[in-house]
């Protein structure tokens, strides 16, 4: 059966790591003066490009672990540091926000990789499908997935839209309590981490 708590652990997950309304200024920025029609062509090219990565490492995730004999436990303990230098950065404002370039496609770098598809939202991946159990949870992770994506093209894509109902102040804000919220995560997945690593030692 389709697991709701599993879909709603890593789509919560993922939208506080890949940062919807964070990421419309910066959409934005690296978009301006391009006409509207490829800004949304760019939104949905982001979108792709952020979900085939996430996909890769999601049908890989134990392959790469293998190659790099890298345990489970050390993934979430580094996954979880990881994610919390993010919840910092999110919490302090301290986001690189990278600048407009012509000659490449920016729906490709830096949007739909490193920004959509950073390491965080990969390892949360990794550690998802690692977990997934049955039949169940599987589909519940890759619906999340996709859902996830499938909101940040909706973002993007009426971004216009949007900074103007919620405001510059509106997007820190929800930065914030983004913040806040994946710090926690963060925080429970490296106390997770170090208990397998207590029960297997």
């Amino acid at each position: 059966m389709f697991d709701v708590a599993v879909f709603g652990s890593l789509f919560l997950t993922l939208f506080v790591i890949m940062d919807p309304p964070g990421i419309t200024p910066i959409f934005l920025a690296l978009t301006s003066g391009r006409p509207a029609k490829v800004q949304r062509r760019m939104a949905g090219q982001a979108a792709a490009v952020a979900f085939g990565v996430i996909a890769v490492f999601g049908i890989g995730g134990q392959q790469i672990l293998d190659y790099l004999h890298v345990s489970v436990p050390a993934l979430m303990i580094a996954g979880g540091l990881l994610l919390l230098l993010i919840a910092l950065d999110l919490l302090t404002g301290k986001n690189d926000e990278p600048t407009q370039t012509k000659d490449v496609n920016v729906a490709l770098v830096p949007l739909g990789m490193p920004l959509l598809a950073g390491p965080g939202a990969i390892v949360s991946v990794i550690l998802a499908v690692q977990h997934a159990r049955g039949i169940g949870d599987q589909v519940a992770v890759w619906t999340a997935i996709a859902a996830m994506h499938g909101v940040l093209w909706v973002t993007m894509r009426y971004s216009l839209l949007i900074i103007r109902v919620i405001k510059e102040g509106g997007v820190v804000l929800v930065t914030r309590l983004s913040g806040m919220m994946l710090s926690a995560i963060a925080v429970q997945q490296i106390i997770n981490g170090v208990i397998q690593v207590a029960h297997t030692a």
